[in-house]
């Protein structure tokens, strides 16, 4: 799992490996506890940060970027539209997991599945970009062990 997300993230992700991971298994996905936190799960064979785990972690890869009029939909579980994208990593492929941050303070709103690659996304004024996963305030989100 480590060396899977230091491939993606590089190594801002190796200072997991000196913590307690803990692994919980629930019906949609399976929770990474890191040192008791909810900040990794793992989804369709994917391991990826939770939302508080971008928080935490202050990933800098897989990045899409939402203008503010779609922070309101983004928070509230909406999948993103491509006109919402201002900016996203263009070694974005489609099927990749990714996060959702918001243009100004460049805060982990969402993760999310892409449904175009990161130029496609900036590029094209039409169309979902990415379906939502999971987001700030949800069930995860909200999760406390």
């Amino acid at each position: 799992m480590l060396k899977y997300l230091v491939s993606i993230f590089g190594e801002t992700m190796v200072g997991l490996e000196n913590k307690v991971l803990e692994k919980i298994i629930l019906e949609d996905y399976s929770l990474i506890l890191v040192d008791g936190k909810p900040l990794l799960f793992e989804i369709e064979g994917q391991f990826f940060p939770t939302v508080r785990g971008a928080f935490e972690i202050e990933l800098k890869k897989r990045i899409v970027t939402v203008d503010k009029g779609a922070i309101r939909f983004v928070s509230d579980g909406a999948d993103i539209m491509a006109p919402g994208v201002v900016e996203a990593d263009s070694e974005i492929e489609e099927g990749d997991l990714v996060i959702v941050v918001e243009e100004v303070h460049k805060k982990p709103l969402a993760i999310g599945k892409a449904f175009m690659t990161g130029p496609q996304m900036v590029e094209t004024n039409s169309g979902k970009a990415i379906k939502s996963i999971t987001h700030v305030g949800d069930k995860l989100w909200s999760m406390e062990l």
